[in-house]
Formats: structure tokens, C-alpha cells, sequence
């Protein structure tokens, strides 16, 4: 055997002994030894050990250059530390050699705390390696081992064990409790001698500290894995096991064992040989208690194991977690079992999110049934909800022409059914609703003359009928209509929905070019029967600020709203307040707040209502900055959308952006978010979701001076944005410090930078473009 097995020298071995003294450690790695140097047990423990059987000759630990070794040990005893300052060896790495065999004598390293010997040609472990009781973590996988010691098994302090890609087959956890001879449970004399008395301290049940166990790729089966009941069983500790690659067979009794397991979180059985055989409906039934209270993840990739067997066998009362057969790559939230069946397909959430929506989704209900107070006309009308297509299809109502021919005959047919009794009611077609523009078409509204001519048809109307009605005092007034409000048109259920606890606004923007620029009108007109639609009336009534918080604060409403949708309302990029406006109380529970495309720039015009609520009376209009301002008037929202918008870099500043994204530290005396409106939290929540889509950002200083936050403190607890929408506007660098924000959603596509390369967040997404940010700063 050459001496290139060895590239120890003596002067290495030296200086590795100092080291060792002084570190604990010591890492042999990758060094082609066949065995560990003699050196080692010389130099630590003052022995030399037995010769090995597979190394009869040991390697001399020489280089080519001529050393005097007594010269150079006379001048590391001159140099060796001190009794104070050495320290017992407790790391021990000396994987990807050639070891074949290790001495009887490491034993004697009895401080060994971890003992790496992964990727070695070794084919079993002396007896004495169980001695090592002070062991926590072991690695001996790729090796060529097929059994262990048997008080390997009752190691007391052991938490992580990798033995994966071995030729093991049989874990044997309960040998020791088994075999005859002395009972090994308690404190046994030590073998080596009575120098001292020293003596080992076993457990008494298998590996009680264990939580980590890999054992994939070897020739387990199901009946070799010791899990017996009555006896010693599985580890109690076990967090998470690999069986992956195995040839387990049929393994009733080993779920049943593991589903006893009350740590247990993580299942690995990837291309196991395990079928449906496995996984009987009455697999849990006889269990009394209930079974995997803590496990998230059941990894069943590419086995014989199809979904209908696992979904019933898991279908139980036994289980109190939800199942869940979608993977993504985070973590399976609290109180869900992950079961990843055939083929794995990775999926991001919002993939999961939009599959599930379509399922979650509820009908509306009906225009009459919205106002029944009957419990029972609801439920009936839920069973018969079909799609819009559907009924369409049923009275072929799929073209255009069919539509029209069907709307031509609506009313014929509405009065000839009258007319011949109840009996034929229900023959009668459904009625379609009516686009906008069909019904100003058939009232002869489309052009912007006709509607100034009904306007002041309407004004004419309602001045005749006043002075009629105070030629005759005695006769009662007329219920046909009444003017609109602003009350009742933001409470109108075209705007407000009451379920969602959402508003939405018109769009106000001005109209096409092609039109007469004197054919545009804010004013309200006046009512009047028959000529103006009800929808363009409730349209114009709204006041027509782009956020009328003046309005909407003084509504019933205001104290349930959780989303405001202000989308397109650029007509007047303004802010109307109430006169005394504070922080948070006019909208309490808002959640969400959408001012997408409303031509709101860095500042934003501001005007308070003068005094008697009716919004007419409002005083001179200053300039405040916008992002502060919605921080100030909207403490609650969680998301905020200025997509669309004319914001500039200047606009957002750190002082800007820690107001309006970073929460309030939380009070001691808050009790839980769900309060009763009586007293509406005034706390700033902190945004979780941040768009700035279509602006005019050109640089990102604030956000690069609110990021420094995170330099040296991963955790900042006023932080909670997950999202932050950036595209789509002028940006030409990226700053590093970015990389260090938590974000779980960046998007910055659609800007002028050119590095990073589209590449970087196209093929790892998020997490990939902000590790490669931080790797700039490095």
C-alpha cells in the first residue's frame, strides 16, 4: 500500500493536535485514509491501538520531504498547551475517505459529541462504538454497513442519525431488552479495565432523544422495523423519518405503531415499495385514541399508492387534521396533513388559491329572495342555481339575434301570460337583463344632446307638477319618484354589498374626445318619470371628489366597511373630509382600499365639509402628501392599491414609507382584533400588500433606507408587507439592500434596469431574485 494513503504529516498531525486541544474538532475529510491514524490515539490519549485486520500494515503518515519525526515531537512538546487550556475531542469528521474499519480504541474518546464518517467503504462498527454514550449526532451514511451494534440502539443522548444508503435490514430497536446475559439498562462496568471505575450510563428505552432518523436506500421492510406494542418499540421523539427506497411491503402495523407517535411531523416514503394493499378503509378503526396528532407531511411519491385508498383510509374521526394533496414549497399551515400521492407537481400558492376559489365561490341569491326573511326560500333557491350560460342555452339565448328577437317579444308575452291566469306562470321565460347602453338606446339617450334635452324635459316636468300640486292643496302628493340622494345612492345595492361589506364606486373619467366639450355636465338633474335611467341618475349623485369621505363617513355603512374600491375616478383627483376628521375613526374596519388609475400624484388636493354634512359647503382646498394622509386616515388597511397613479421617487421617503407600511408596536392592554363596534381599534395594523404598478418611480432610495432595518437583525416585528408591486415603471437600479426585505411576493418587471437579468426572478421567482440581491452585498 502506497503512502499516497495517507497525506498526514507529522508536522500536520501536530498541528492538528494543538488545534484539537484548543477546538474540540478535528477534520480528517477527504484525505484517501484507509483507516484513522494511529497518531490520533497516540497524540490524544497516550495509546497505540491494536492493528486492524483490514489494515495489517498501516500507511506511514510521511510525506516526500525528509522530516525528523522525533525532532519535530520534541518540538511540539515544547510547544504543546497547557493542562488548562486543552479540551476533550467532541467533533469527529473523516468522511469521503477509504475507511475500511474503525479501532475498538475510539471508544475511549468519551466526550465525542458528533461523528461524521459519511461516503467510506465501511462494513460494520466494533462493539465498543455503542460506548460512545455522549454521541448526539452520527452520520454513517453512504457505507457498505448491514447491521449495528446492538446497544447502538440505546444510545441516550443521540438526536440526529443518518444512516441512509447502506445494505442495513433489520432496525432492531428492542434487541437490547431481548437478548439473555446481563441486563444492559443499567450502569455496566467497562470493559476496558477497573482503572478509575469508570463505567457507562445506557438508556432504558430505544434511542430516547432521537427526532431526526434518515434510513432511505437500504433493504428494510415493513416487519423488519421493530414497532411492536407490548414491547420496546419505535423512538418516542421521532420528528421526522425517511424510509424512501426501501422494500417495505405491507405496513399496516407500522402506520398503525407510527401514528401513536404524538412528536411526529414528517413522513418520507418516496419510491418505496408500498401499494394500496397498505392502506385498508379499517386501517385506524380499532384505535382508541386519536392517531398523528402533529404530522403535516406524508411524501407517498412515485409508490404503488393511488389517491382514492389513501383518501379513505385517512378519512376518519381519528384524524382531526385536514387533508391536502396540493404541494407547494412552503411549510402546510397548522391543522393540515400534507399527502403528496404520484407524481409531485410543485404549485405556487396562488395556483392553490385560484383552483379552490371557483369551489368556494356561492351563489347570489335571487331579487326576491334577497328581501325574505324566510330561511326556507333561500335554501330553496340555492339547489336550483344554474350558471348564466346554462339558462341561456335552455331558451337559446346563446347569439345576439336570439337576444334581440327574445327582447322584441318581452313584453307581448309578458301580457298575454297575465292575461290567461296563474296556470301559465311558470311557462313564462326567465326576463334577461338589459345592458346600459340597450336601455339608453331604447329610450334615445346615446348622444350627449339627447340627454340635455331629458334633463331639461325632466326640469320642466317637476316645475309643472309642483305648481299643479299647490293649485290644489287637498290632493296627495305623488309616491312615483323621489329625488336621489347621496345616502341612498351609496346604500343602493348596484354600489354597496352588504355581505362582502364592500363599496364600489363609478368611474368618473371625462368623456371621448369625439364629444362636445360643453356636452359634459356634473350637475344632478332633477328626476323624471319615464325619460332618465335609474342607473345614471345613482352615478350622478355621487359626489364626485375621487374619495368622498365626507359622504361615506356619514353613512350607516361606514362602521362595517372592510373594502373601498375608488377604481377610475379621475375626473377630480381630490380628497373630501369630514371638518373634524381623525385618525382611523371614520372608516374603522377597513381592510382594503383601491385608488387604481385616479391621476393622483405626490400631493393630493384636501377639502373639509363646512358644516351641515350635506357635502355642498366645503372649504378652501390645500395640498397634503398622499401617502401620509392615507396613512393617517386609514390606519387599518391591509392592502392598498395605487396602481395606475402619477407618483414620483420623490414621494417615497423613509420617513413617507415607515408611517405608511411599518405597524404600531402592539399595546399591552388590546385584547383581540375581532372587538364589537363600539370601540373601533385606532391602532395601525402595518400593510401587507403594497402595489405601485404603472407610476413614475424612477429610484427606490426609501425603500433602500428602510431595508437597512433588516442589516444584522433578521427580525423586525413592525414589519408585515408580504407583497410589493413595482412594475411597470422607470426604475434603472436596484438597490442591494432590497435583498434583505422578508417579501413573499416582488415584482419588478416592465423597468429601464438591465441587471439583474430577466432570467433571475423568470426561473427562481421571488426568493431567487432577492437571495441574488443579497449576494451583491456580499
Amino acid at each position: 500500500m502506497s503512502a499516497r494513503h495517507c497525506r498526514i504529516s507529522v508536522a500536520d498531525a501536530w498541528y492538528l493536535s494543538f488545534k484539537d486541544f484548543l477546538q474540540g474538532a478535528i477534520n480528517l475529510s477527504s484525505r484517501d485514509l484507509p483507516c484513522l491514524p494511529s497518531a490520533l490515539f497516540e497524540i490524544h490519549l497516550g495509546i497505540k491501538p491494536e492493528p486492524l485486520k483490514s489494515v495489517p500494515v498501516e500507511p506511514p503518515i510521511t510525506t516526500a520531504t525528509s522530516i525528523d519525526t522525533s525532532a519535530t515531537r520534541r518540538k511540539g512538546a515544547q510547544n504543546a498547551p497547557s493542562w488548562y487550556e486543552a479540551q476533550d475531542l467532541e467533533v469527529l469528521k473523516a468522511w469521503s475517505n477509504e475507511i475500511l474499519e474503525l479501532q475498538p480504541e475510539i471508544s475511549m474518546f468519551g466526550s465525542l459529541k458528533t461523528v461524521d464518517l459519511h461516503n467510506n467503504k465501511l462494513t460494520a462498527l466494533p462493539d465498543s462504538f455503542a460506548d460512545l454514550t455522549a454521541l448526539t449526532t452520527v452520520d454513517l451514511s453512504h457505507n457498505e454497513l448491514s447491521f449495528l451494534p446492538t446497544n447502538f440502539w440505546i444510545l441516550p443522548h443521540l438526536t440526529t442519525l443518518n444512516l441512509s444508503h447502506n445494505a442495513l435490514t433489520a432496525l432492531p430497536f428492542g434487541a437490547p431488552f431481548v437478548g439473555e446475559g446481563p441486563n444492559p439498562l443499567g450502569r455496566t462496568r467497562d470493559a476496558r479495565g477497573d482503572w478509575f471505575s469508570q463505567s457507562i450510563t445506557r438508556a432504558t428505552e430505544p434511542l430516547p432523544r432521537l427526532t431526526t432518523l434518515e434510513i432511505s436506500h437500504n433493504q428494510l421492510s415493513a416487519i423488519s422495523i421493530a414497532h411492536s406494542e407490548d414491547g420496546p418499540g419505535l423512538p418516542a421523539q421521532l420528528v421526522r423519518l425517511d424510509l424512501s427506497e426501501n422494500p417495505l411491503g405491507r405496513s399496516e402495523s407500522l402506520f398503525r405503531a407510527l401514528g401513536r407517535l404524538a412528536r411526529l411531523k414528517e413522513i418520507h416514503m418516496q419510491r418505496a415499495d408500498i401499494g394500496d394493499e397498505s392502506f385498508p378503509v379499517s386501517l385506524f378503526a380499532a384505535s382508541p385514541e386519536t392517531l398523528f396528532p402533529a404530522l403535516k407531511v406524508l411524501d407517498l411519491e412515485e409508490t404503488y399508492v393511488s389517491r382514492p385508498v389513501i383518501e379513505a383510509a385517512f378519512t376518519s374521526n381519528k384524524l382531526k387534521q385536514a387533508l391536502q394533496f396540493d404541494f407547494t414549497n412552503q411549510e402546510p399551515p397548522e391543522g393540515v396533513l400534507r399527502l403528496i400521492v404520484g407524481k409531485r407537481v410543485i404549485k405556487e400558492a396562488w395556483e392553490i388559491e385560484a383552483e379552490q376559489r371557483p369551489k368556494l365561490r356561492r351563489p347570489a341569491p335571487g331579487p326576491v329572495d334577497s328581501w325574505s326573511l324566510s330561511p326556507a326560500k333561500v335554501e330553496t333557491k340555492a339547489e336550483i342555481t344554474k350558471e348564466p350560460w346554462e339558462v341561456q342555452a335552455e331558451q337559446g339565448l346563446l347569439s345576439e339575434g336570439a337576444k334581440g328577437r327574445e327582447r322584441a317579444t318581452a313584453v307581448p308575452t309578458t301580457s298575454s301570460s297575465v292575461s290567461k291566469g296563474p296556470s301559465t306562470l311558470h311557462k313564462m321565460p326567465l326576463v334577461v337583463e338589459k345592458e346600459q347602453w340597450e336601455i339608453e338606446a331604447e329610450q334615445g339617450l346615446l348622444s350627449a344632446g339627447a340627454r340635455r334635452r331629458a334633463r331639461a324635459a325632466a326640469v320642466a316636468a317637476v316645475a309643472s307638477s309642483t305648481a299643479g300640486r299647490s293649485s290644489s292643496l287637498t290632493t296627495a302628493p305623488s309616491p312615483a319618484h323621489t329625488p336621489t340622494t347621496v345616502a341612498s345612492a351609496l346604500a343602493n345595492a348596484q354600489y354597496y354589498s352588504a355581505s362582502a361589506q364592500t363599496l364600489t364606486l363609478p368611474s368618473s373619467a371625462p368623456p371621448s374626445k369625439a364629444a362636445h366639450a360643453r356636452s359634459f355636465s356634473l350637475a344632478t338633474p332633477a328626476w323624471n318619470k319615464g325619460t332618465c335611467n335609474g342607473i345614471s341618475e345613482l352615478a350622478l349623485a355621487i359626489p364626485t371628489p375621487t374619495l368622498p369621505l365626507a359622504a361615506i363617513a356619514a353613512q350607516p355603512l361606514a362602521r362595517t366597511l372592510k373594502v373601498l374600491i375608488l377604481t377610475g375616478r379621475r375626473n377630480d383627483p381630490s380628497f373630501s373630509l369630514p371638518a373634524a376628521v381623525e385618525s382611523g375613526l371614520c372608516l374603522p374596519w377597513l381592510e382594503e382600499l383601491s385608488l387604481e388609475n385616479c391621476n393622483l400624484g405626490d400631493t393630493v388636493p384636501v377639502s373639509h365639509e363646512g358644516g351641515s354634512g350635506s357635502g355642498d359647503d366645503f372649504t378652501q382646498r390645500t395640498n397634503e402628501p398622499l401617502l401620509p394622509l392615507l396613512a393617517r386616515l386609514f390606519p387599518t388597511v391591509r392592502t392598498l392599491d395605487l396602481s395606475y397613479n402619477g407618483l414620483t421617487s420623490e414621494a417615497l421617503t423613509e420617513e413617507a414609507l415607515s408611517t405608511l407600511i411599518l405597524s404600531d408596536p402592539p399595546a399591552p392592554s388590546t385584547g383581540d382584533d375581532d372587538e364589537d363596534d363600539a370601540s373601533p381599534p385606532v391602532v395601525k395594523k402595518g400593510l401587507r400588500h403594497l402595489r405601485l404598478r404603472g407610476n413614475r418611480l424612477g429610484e427606490l432610495d426609501g425603500f433602500r433606507q428602510l431595508a437597512e432595518r433588516f442589516k444584522g437583525n433578521r427580525l423586525v416585528p413592525e414589519w408585515k408587507l408580504e407583497e410589493l408591486d413595482l412594475r411597470d415603471n422607470e426604475i434603472g437600479k436596484l438597490p442591494p439592500e432590497l435583498g434583505m426585505l422578508p417579501l413573499d411576493v416582488f415584482l419588478v418587471d416592465g423597468n429601464t434596469f438591465r441587471i439583474p437579468a430577466r432570467r433571475v426572478w423568470e426561473r427562481e421567482g421571488t426568493k431567487g431574485l432577492l437571495s441574488w440581491l443579497r449576494g451583491r452585498l456580499e
